[in-house]
């Protein structure tokens, strides 16, 4: 019955994604895309901070990596199809996480956070400067967005917002699922066995440091898919998404959603791309809205919404609890 269900759920989500732009319309599309990408985003520093432990407080740079690999492909390499524009954005965010993987996993705690912040802004700094590649401050505009060729037969243009919404769509889908079921396969117990007792973890023969470095690049690269499709999506990247304040606020839709669980951020980010475009409408001191009510969520809801539910649910029946990072 559950399976059924199940079923019944997932087909009716993939309707509603199909007719979505038609009943909604352009605005309201480019809003749900935008809060895709965090979506995505914020699930893979979950993957890394909520399964693993690992505290990652500079994920920016690989979401800059993706961005800035899939717009200088499109502006460097003629005839880039979309599709490899993303690829490198994965590919770019994956190269990163494997260069400070063999560092950053040999440390944990405070330490591991202030070296990510350390990195973070390093990167950001060499964003602003080295302009040949970065384009500084102005950063990477007017980049073609090329069509979606599809064996040769069918050529879709990607420049119209509706098409864009859904190649979009399916990418971002597409990355959620792989993430989750890569948290899904053995090496995922693996991970949250790391996250709550690594000294057993080592003692059954598991290698902890590279188990650590396999998670850090997986979420590196789905960052760098994040930071890829937001570049398509603006046709610009520029330093600013490479800011520290880029690199917390995928953190603060995990722990306001629930750290540790897969449909945590994804409610985390929804909830914080609602709050802030009905702020928008009502008063330019949006940061002062969303303050407030990270503040109240934190303060009736420290495990997030999924803790918060369960712990109502506890009360009906058994229901596990959330890791306490």
């Amino acid at each position: 019955m559950k399976k059924a269900y199940l079923w019944i759920f997932w087909i009716g989500l993939v309707i509603v994604l199909i007719l979505f732009p038609k009943i909604v319309g352009i605005y309201y599309t480019n809003f749900f895309i935008a809060f895709a990408i965090m979506a995505v985003y914020s699930q893979s520093i979950n993957i890394e901070l909520g399964y693993t432990r690992i505290l990652n407080f500079g994920h920016a740079m690989f979401f800059g990596m993706g961005g800035y690999s899939a717009a200088q492909a499109l502006s460097l390499i003629p005839g880039m199809p979309i599709w490899g524009a993303v690829l490198c954005g994965l590919l770019g965010g994956l190269v990163l996480a494997a260069l400070l993987a063999p560092l950053v996993v040999r440390v944990s705690g405070m330490a591991c956070a202030m070296l990510h912040v350390a990195f973070n802004a390093l990167f950001f700094m060499l964003a602003m400067k080295v302009r040949p590649l970065t384009g500084g401050e102005d950063g990477i505009s007017g980049f073609p967005i090329p069509p979606l060729n599809i064996a040769g037969l069918i050529s879709i243009d990607m420049k119209d917002p509706v098409n864009f919404y859904y190649f979009a769509t399916a990418v971002l889908g597409l990355s959620l699922w792989l993430m989750w079921y890569f948290t899904k396969t053995p090496f995922g117990q693996v991970m949250i066995a790391i996250r709550d007792n690594p000294k057993r973890v080592n003692y059954l023969g598991f290698k902890v440091p590279e188990s650590k470095a396999l998670v850090y690049i997986v979420g590196g690269a789905f960052a760098g898919v994040s930071g890829s499709v937001y570049a398509l999506f603006q046709n610009l990247f520029s330093s600013d998404a490479t800011s520290g304040l880029n690199s917390f606020q995928p953190i603060l839709m995990t722990m306001i959603g629930g750290i540790g669980t897969f449909i945590g951020p994804i409610i985390g980010s929804a909830f914080f791309s609602i709050v802030e475009e009905v702020a928008r409408h009502y008063t330019d001191r949006v940061e002062l809205v969303m303050g407030v009510t990270l503040i109240i969520v934190i303060l009736f809801a420290p495990m997030g919404f999924m803790g918060f539910y369960r712990k109502l649910k506890a009360k009906w029946g058994k229901a596990p609890s959330l890791p306490k990072i």
